[in-house]
């Protein structure tokens, strides 16, 4: 339901795959995503959880040369680099942000070329090649002899001679489940943002109206889709349908948030915000039987 809404674990789902390895098993750490005030909790899997279930330790690369020069030099070690880039010159973000609008997000480049310019990555939900004047664009080869550095954030991930057995990464997913569990939010976060989420909206309607696409994106499409995840990673801990009716409360999160995205532009256009006022209650609800539920197995 919410594709292209988190870079970072949508390229860990597609390098994971691509490994032949299951990346529903790295999904409990949703379970621990919170309202933060002004966004919900933009869900990244942890680095620990990675080496834990998969044996790949990723971890930050130090940038003090020029970055392309870094990422050569790893992926000839045979890691793959993830790097902070411009989406302004990305082809497959073609329509939202290439050539429109600078933006951050984050790639794993898997083959490098610079000779010829070119550049093969994961990022999002598949994996694309840019070259030419993209290429020089994203590296700022073209950038004057004054101008500030390129030292984005960039990790890269070491792999492992040998993967874990199927059953050996199913223990390991319920000890993070577990362990994720005891560090969920303490109040229910959708319950807290239930109660600014009119006002927020209201100040919204005020703003130009790109506005409300950066606002849905860091509130409702963060927790859509990082329970629509949650969901996923259930249905995949509890393949005899244990745990089916956490997975039910965690997906109905997703579908509410969802449809309330509809009535947020609806409300943004006519200037009115009443019918905000209990939209979520739905969520609010699921979130707190998803978590009863859990507490059950977990017990």
């Amino acid at each position: 339901m919410w594709p292209e809404t988190n870079c970072y674990v949508d390229l860990w789902i597609e390098v994971l795959h691509a490994l032949g390895l299951s990346p529903e098993a790295m999904l409990g750490f949703t379970l621990t995503q919170d309202f933060e005030g002004d966004q919900f909790t933009f869900f990244k899997v942890p680095l620990e959880d990675l080496e834990a279930l998969y044996g790949i330790r990723c971890t930050e690369l130090a940038v003090y040369d020029r970055v392309e020069r870094h990422v050569a030099e790893q992926i000839g070690r045979g890691r793959l680099c993830l790097v902070e880039m411009d989406s302004f010159y990305m082809p497959d973000t073609r329509g939202v942000g290439y050539r429109q609008e600078h933006g951050k997000t984050t790639v794993a480049i898997n083959r490098l070329d610079l000779e010829g310019r070119v550049l093969d990555y994961f990022h999002n939900a598949g994996f694309f090649r840019l070259e030419g004047e993209d290429f020089d664009g994203l590296f700022q080869m073209n950038a004057s002899a004054d101008a500030l550095p390129f030292l984005p954030y960039t990790e890269f991930a070491k792999f492992p001679s040998s993967y874990p057995s199927e059953a050996d990464l199913l223990a390991a997913a319920h000890r993070l489940l577990r362990f994720h569990f005891a560090r969920r939010p303490r109040e229910n976060p959708i319950a807290a943002f239930a109660g600014v989420f009119p006002g927020q909206v209201q100040a919204v309607a005020e703003r130009p109206f790109g506005f409300f696409h950066k606002y849905a994106f860091n509130t409702l499409r963060q927790v859509g889709a990082n329970f629509e995840l949650a969901a996923s990673h259930l249905d995949w801990l509890a393949a005899d349908g244990s745990l089916a009716p956490a997975s039910d409360a965690a997906r109905r999160i997703s579908e509410v948030a969802k449809s309330v995205q509809f009535q947020l532009a609806r409300a943004v256009t006519r200037k009115r915000f009443e019918p905000l006022a209990t939209a979520l209650d739905p969520a609010v609800e699921a979130w707190e039987e998803l978590m009863q539920v859990l507490s059950r197995h977990i017990g």
